[in-house]
């Protein structure tokens, strides 16, 4: 027995260290988990020590986190999350089955295998940014049988492409500061439920279809990509789109009238130009606020009278036309715009028409 003893505390020993040593092998993740389950007859559970600052009901006792792996932190007041962020982990650590809350934010992991999170299930939140995963190295599956799940963070790694497998409960998922370059039409199949897309500071030259099957998405944003144009179709549902620093030079006529709950919609730093659009392509009641700002606009797009928020500044406008903002101007026809840049353009202040200040009676700020 005593040569099985001294084999088993060694192998304990090595899975420790091992944690923190630069190469990655899967033996490492199920190593973790024996050694977690060692601690499963421990009696006391873990213990801040001290008494609360504040009076209150502590309620019954807390459940035992006992199975908590050593290299993380499970608060008994919070026993559904795990905490494992910014600990210079280079792989994952034995999710227990109790855990709906994983934070494994801020570390090296690289690698997230298929089957590494059969156990927790009933993961509702999960934290994977700031590491350096890589895409060839994240399971095809391992996402799959999160049927609950609702957020996921894999911003900050060396993803090319969007991971596969994920589930249909997904509300929001969070993909930006990575290096994806493509999105096929089925990258984001079956995610009827998800709000919220962040694909900023990427590399994407093309959305296509991509969208068009995320029936209840609310919040887009394809900042700081590489479009030249923009995406084909955009679910109806979608209030919010960001598409600033990109190369996008022109818009298709009616484009924004297809889509009546957009509300904010935010261009600036790309290559529009007044040829690349027809006139009434931001005439649309919908739209809330509208940033246009630091393209290659020569004259100010009409604009339904519906807008509050215009931003044109950096541009090279040389006129100010009120026509752009009211079709024509008399005491019940006004623009409700309550904020309006055109510096960093070419228009002399003087040339501000008189009739300016009745239909733009609403304003509050005005930068020329």
């Amino acid at each position: 027995m005593k040569p099985l003893a001294i084999l088993l505390v060694v192998l304990l020993c090595d899975v420790s260290w091992t944690q923190y040593e630069d190469s990655y092998d899967d033996s490492h993740w199920w190593l973790s988990y024996i050694r977690s389950m060692q601690y499963s007859d421990v009696g006391a559970p873990y213990s801040y020590g001290g008494a609360p600052s504040y009076d209150y009901d502590p309620g019954p006792p807390a459940p035992s986190v006992s199975d908590c792996p050593q290299e993380c932190e499970c608060p008994p007041t919070f026993p559904t999350a795990l905490y494992c962020d910014g600990r210079n982990l280079k792989y994952l650590p034995y999710v227990p089955s109790r855990v709906k809350y994983a934070y494994f934010q801020n570390n090296q992991i690289t690698a997230v295998p298929d089957g590494a999170f059969d156990n927790a299930t009933g993961l509702v939140w999960l934290a994977l940014h700031g590491n350096q995963l890589l895409s060839d190295k994240v399971g095809r599956k391992v996402f799959s049988k999160l049927r609950g799940l609702e957020r996921l963070y894999m911003q900050n790694n060396n993803l090319t492409r969007i991971p596969s497998g994920l589930p249909r409960s997904l509300r929001e998922l969070y993909l930006s500061s990575n290096q994806i370059s493509k999105m096929p039409a089925n990258a984001l199949e079956g995610l009827e439920n998800l709000t919220a897309l962040d694909l900023h500071r990427n590399q994407i030259n093309e959305v296509g279809s991509a969208l068009r099957g995320l029936k209840s998405l609310v919040h887009l944003d394809i900042s700081n990509n590489q479009l030249r144009k923009l995406p084909d179709t955009l679910p109806g549902s979608l209030e919010q789109m960001y598409l600033e620093y990109n190369y996008v030079s022109s818009v298709p006529s009616e484009y924004f009238k297809a889509y009546p709950k957009l509300q904010y919609v935010r261009i600036s730093h790309n290559r529009l130009t007044n040829e690349g659009f027809p006139e009434t392509t931001f005439n649309t009641t919908s739209l809330v606020e509208l940033d246009l700002s630091y393209n290659q606009l020569h004259r100010i797009p009409p604009v339904n009278t519906n807008l509050q928020h215009l931003y044109l500044q950096g541009n090279q406008i040389e006129e100010f036309s009120v026509k752009s903002f009211c079709t024509f101007v008399d005491i019940t026809n006004f623009s409700r715009l309550q904020v309006l840049r055109l510096d960093g353009n070419e228009i002399q202040r003087n040339a501000i028409p008189p009739d300016t200040p009745l239909c733009l009676r609403n304003t509050d700020i005005i930068h020329v």
